[in-house]
């Protein structure tokens, strides 16, 4: 296993909708794996592959002792919301905004092998679904802002500081990139700093 690069705003990666996995094999569980072994390492929540600069729908997650990842995955949404809570993202570092979504949430998907998977969740965890997702989909948490906390949000990534607090991230990050350190590290999550959970 080996900690990937975690790409940031800009990549053009982030803002492609990612392809269906096809290949069931070494390949992908080596990619679950990195991706377990990286979220765990910045304390994420949750982690897409297009943040690992792969364009494939499978996203990892732990939240509150529940973990797992999930190869396509397709979601069904409650209708009703849940209190708006704080996101971050491990590739808008720096930055956490409450962000509407969605109470409950049932993934649907496939595992490594292929086998089938059904997660039913609420609150945080749902929460952490419905932002990894839009990452495969090519959208970031702060494309759901609105209003003052979208601007905000724009004005802080447009601000000149913004490339240092970035450059401080990812050279921070960059001393354990393609390391394993044999071991998981609990506590905190992948939505975002200051945010209820870090998600990727």
């Amino acid at each position: 296993m080996a900690i990937l690069n975690i790409r940031i705003i800009g990549d053009p990666v982030l803002r492609t909708v990612a392809e269906p996995v096809t290949e069931f094999g070494p390949e992908l569980a080596k990619l679950v794996a990195d991706m377990t072994e990286t979220m765990e390492d910045v304390d994420g929540a949750g982690l897409a592959a297009p943040q690992v600069g792969v364009s494939q729908r499978v996203f990892t997650y732990r939240i509150g002792g529940v973990e797992g990842h999930i190869v396509n995955p397709v979601l069904e949404n409650s209708t009703g919301y849940q209190e708006d809570e704080v996101e971050g993202c491990l590739s808008i570092p720096g930055l956490g905004f409450p962000v509407r979504r969605f109470r409950a949430t049932r993934v649907t998907g496939v595992d490594i092998h292929g086998n089938p998977v059904s997660v039913d969740a609420e609150g945080m965890l749902a929460r952490c679904f419905q932002h990894e997702n839009d990452h495969l989909d090519g959208i970031l948490y702060t494309d759901r802002l609105e209003g003052e906390d979208r601007k905000a949000a724009l004005r802080s990534i447009r601000n000149a500081n913004y490339d240092a607090v970035t450059e401080r991230t990812t050279a921070k990050r960059a001393k354990t990139v393609g390391s394993s350190f044999g071991g998981a590290s609990f506590g905190g999550s992948s939505f975002g700093p200051g945010a209820a959970g870090s998600a990727g």
